[in-house]
């Protein structure tokens, strides 16, 4: 017959994971912006966004007001290794009149306490950071500010619902400033269940979860800041106050719900509110024992149907008596003490009947609070995307610490409802003081870095006056490289190419185009048709060029071109056709003609001796001779960044310049030839090569150049060269971000200030990472697997921080490459003579092709530097291998209609 009673409060595994489900629900709901005004579980943002990780340090000052007292904390933080901390606490009581007063009188209770405690401690003439903990439900948007938005518990302080607590709390501190010298900055507004999660988190780095399980009941949790619709940004985590006592007050919980619960609600101050936490918590558990017994007794199965005074009087069986009730060791004598003082005069199967009502009743209370934050951890392993995950979540509370057997159910059923979290319960100490100390040493160490951060970086921000000035002096250094009285010196070449048109579609036949330019060579056969089915198809192979060739002999490289062409002709079977050939060669050349190329000097790591002021031609001709199986007609020798205008110049007309970003940054356009001093004739045009690189190797952008810069300047393979392309191109980047990285890390700012040895290694921190790590689509914890997988174990801060690294960086490589190109469009601009130029940019390189910012931000401020131009970005398709092979094929053209 007990049993009967008590069916309703059994739950079964299958009605837990339900429950689970339904709180899943209600988290996603709280969550988003559309739907949080309907949700119940309000998923507070704390704008606590960071956990503690060792580093703080000093003195601190807490207040704490929720319970029946108020109290007040000093807190020293010690550096030391050991992240321990000393705690010195006052009590003072919280009376009637200013629980239930109004709002000024509360937070001038406050600081009188407050300021009385600093006395005590010989703190007032001291400046100290405070946190004040304030276990309410609050709408914050500010880490430093709190809207009430409604009294719980004993406390109905008039004129505070829906103002700002900090404010009123600086107000009260700011009239006592004055009088009797205390100072003190409020940094920090902090929930009590927050609290727990960081005063445990300081013990325990992996404590994510903080639960509160006493009088009132409450979870918070690090949620993903993307999933937080509430709050602006995406970019880290941050914690969320569940305040989940409110969950089943849309009615989601009735099924589970007895008639006993409906009646312990009916009978509450706020009926059909808070109705979880009317389930779980201690302040409702003894009462709703009560009311089991009331029913069981008036029905003759307790007490012989006697109906105490006590069984009458609402809460007069407490959690306490509840709690002692099941001190199942100490047999039945507790029980019937307990039962005999509230005048129920038990028999033994009396005793044995209340002491399981009371063992159901917390049963339930410690299932259902772990379906609830099972639902937690289980969202927690979803957002980390793991199989198997192991954390750690700082428990306080009355019921969890003083009933015997609460935490043990707890413990197991969690475990029970998911066993691929690996759960940690560490009790907290002091979670509502040393918590809002530790919050508030979290945020002073967090602005502090954040300070120290902007001031290293600061020098990357490029103000629009400072881009304007690159871009004059862009435009300068072009026209010393186009006189023939300044060309010699000039560090922007401005080689002429000897292209002197661009497709018109009459362009056919079949061409040969080599591309070396990086670490692999291709060879390709072009197939070009005229006419309405005007059309370009390519067959291609890709071959490695090995270090030692790179770096070996000029000889040797040849050879090994002329190898690859013959393993592809013999591949495609035209070894025996004497085909047009365009060689894409993607190093400075000064050329006296498109068929001749006197490389000016290597770059992108090639170090082939016995090449720099040869013709590549001619020794590609000679390596031809030497293998002496087949022979090729050379028609052009042509820059990658050439053949990537070309390219699009055969799909758009308007197409005359043409730009690569990527492993290298050059730019080349169609120049009038009656400003090309250095080549005769005055008629037409020529692409011009810029190779614009090597902007500011005379110094004259030395004062925008970083330490960071010069150190990687100081260990390329060309010191002092190609200055420009090194501030802007993607072999160059991610050296960069090295070396910010490892400062960051000697100035203890990252990696728990460890420089790891991966971090030692030059080029290890590729620029293809810079792509992944920037990229919108990814959330930090994969930002984190790509830090793992360089052998760099990093937290979800120091992800933060490699991500703004990694953006300032890209984003000035970006900008200053506007700058560079708005210099050639304005003097396209002026070439023509018009007030509105419409152009357009061939472009090719991985950097702008990959990079989820880079060509973005590269159009906006061109468009900011080149009002007057409307440029379209085209992206090539094969600049270096299609565009070879239409160079070639205008150059045949032409070369027919002189002939003829």
């Amino acid at each position: 017959q007990v049993d009967r009673y008590l069916y309703p409060l059994r739950l079964s595994d299958e009605v837990l994971l339900d429950v689970m489900a339904r709180f899943q629900a209600e988290m996603v709901k709280g969550l988003g912006r559309d739907t949080n005004p309907m949700a119940v579980v309000k998923m507070l943002p704390s704008f606590v966004r960071s956990l503690p990780d060792g580093s703080e340090k000093g003195d601190f000052l807490a207040v704490d007001l929720g319970g029946s007292q108020f109290r007040a904390h000093q807190v020293k933080v010690f550096d030391d290794g050991k992240q321990s901390s000393k705690l010195e606490s006052k009590f003072y009581p919280t009376p009637k009149e200013v629980t239930q007063g109004s709002g000024p009188e509360l937070f001038d209770y406050i600081a009188d306490c407050l300021s009385d405690f600093m006395e005590t401690k010989n703190l007032k003439h001291k400046k100290l950071p405070l946190g004040f903990t304030f276990s309410f439900p609050c709408k914050q948007t500010r880490l430093e500010e709190g809207v009430l938005l409604a009294w719980t518990k004993h406390f109905r302080v008039r004129g505070v619902q829906d103002t700002d607590v900090v404010s009123s709390l600086r107000k009260a501190l700011q009239k006592h400033k004055a009088s009797s010298d205390i100072d003190v900055d409020v940094l920090a507004l902090v929930n009590d269940t927050v609290g727990t999660m960081m005063t445990c988190g300081y013990d325990d780095q992996r404590c994510e979860v903080g639960l509160i399980i006493g009088t009132g009941t409450n979870a918070c949790y690090m949620e993903e800041l993307r999933h937080i619709s509430l709050v602006e940004g995406d970019e880290g985590r941050m914690c969320i106050s569940t305040e989940w006592g409110a969950f089943g007050d849309d009615g989601a919980l009735d099924d589970l719900r007895t008639e006993f619960d409906r009646e312990l609600d009916l009978g509450s101050l706020n009926p059909g509110k808070q109705l979880f936490e009317k389930m779980i918590s201690s302040l409702y558990l003894g009462e709703l024992v009560r009311l089991i017994l009331l029913k069981m007794t008036k029905e003759g199965l307790l007490f012989n149907g006697k109906v105490s005074t006590a069984l009458l009087t609402k809460g007069k069986i407490e959690m306490k008596h509840v709690s002692a009730m099941e001190k199942y060791k100490e047999g039945l004598s507790n029980t019937k003490e307990i039962l005999t003082e509230l005048n129920l005069f038990p028999s033994e199967e009396d005793c044995v009947a209340v002491q399981h009502v009371c063992t159901i009743v917390s049963f339930r209370s410690a299932n259902l609070c772990a379906a609830a934050l099972a639902a937690i951890l289980m969202r927690l392993r979803e957002n980390k995307k793991l199989l198997r995950m192991r954390t750690t979540v700082g428990i306080d509370g009355g019921l969890y610490k003083t009933h015997p057997k609460y935490a043990k159910r707890l413990h197991k059923v969690v475990r029970r409802l998911v066993p691929m979290c690996d759960v940690r319960f560490l009790l907290s100490e002091s979670g509502s003081g040393r918590g809002a100390a530790v919050v508030t040493a979290v945020a002073r160490r967090l602005a502090t870095q954040q300070h120290r951060l902007d001031t290293m970086l600061a020098p990357f921000l490029l103000p629009l006056g400072t881009l304007r000035e690159v871009k004059d002096k862009m435009r300068a250094e072009l026209e010393y490289g186009l006189k023939r009285d300044t060309h010699a010196k000039a560090t922007v070449k401005m080689l002429p190419t000897f292209v002197c048109g661009m497709p018109d579609g009459t362009e056919k036949g079949k061409f040969l185009a080599l591309d070396l330019g990086g670490t692999n060579f291709r060879v390709l056969l072009v197939k070009i048709k005229s006419g309405r089915r005007r059309s370009v198809q390519m067959y291609n192979k890709i071959f490695a060029i090995p270090l030692e060739i790179m770096q070996g002999t000029g000889e040797e490289l040849f050879d090994h071109i002329v190898q690859c062409i013959a393993d592809f002709l013999e591949y495609m079977g035209i070894k025996g056709a004497r085909l047009p050939l365009g060689f894409t060669f993607s190093f400075p050349c000064r050329q006296a003609s498109i068929d001749q190329g006197t490389l000016v000097g290597w770059t992108k790591g090639f170090k082939a001796t016995d090449c720099e002021g040869q013709d590549v031609v001619d020794m590609l001709r000679e390596a031809i001779q030497r293998r002496n199986e087949f022979d090729l007609d050379i028609v052009a020798v042509v820059n990658d960044t050439v053949g990537t205008m070309m390219t699009c110049g055969y799909e758009d007309p308007n197409c005359e310049i043409g730009l690569i970003a990527g492993t290298g940054s050059n730019v080349c356009y169609m120049e009038d030839m009656k400003n090309i001093e250095i080549v005769e004739g005055n008629e037409g045009k020529m692409c011009i090569n810029t190779e614009w690189g090597a902007f500011g190797d005379n110094g004259c952008i030395d004062h925008i150049r970083t330490k960071y810069d010069r150190e990687v300047d100081e260990g390329s393979l060309n010191p002092g060269k190609q200055r420009y392309e090194k501030m802007t191109s993607g072999m160059y980047l991610g050296e960069i971000v090295r070396q910010i990285l490892i400062d960051l890390t000697k100035q203890g700012l990252l990696f728990r200030g460890h420089v790891s040895e991966t971090l030692r290694k030059r080029g290890i921190f590729e620029t293809k990472f810079l792509s992944q790590i920037e990229s919108d689509r990814l959330a930090l914890l994969q930002v984190r697997r790509i830090l793992q997988q360089l052998g760099l174990d990093s937290t979800c801060d120091d992800s933060i921080i490699v991500k703004e690294v990694c953006g300032v960086v890209s984003r000035r490589a970006a900008r200053l490459c506007g700058a560079g190109l708005a210099s050639i469009v304005e003097k396209k601009r002026e070439n023509r003579g018009v007030e509105h130029l419409q152009i357009t940019v061939g472009v090719d390189g991985t950097l702008y092709k990959l990079h989820p910012h880079f060509s973005r931000v590269l159009q906006e401020t061109v468009k900011e530097l080149a009002p007057q131009c409307d440029v379209t970005f085209m992206l090539s398709e094969d600049g270096s291998g299609k565009g070879a092979a239409l160079i070639t094929a205008v150059a045949k053209r032409l070369h027919n209609v002189g002939q003829k």
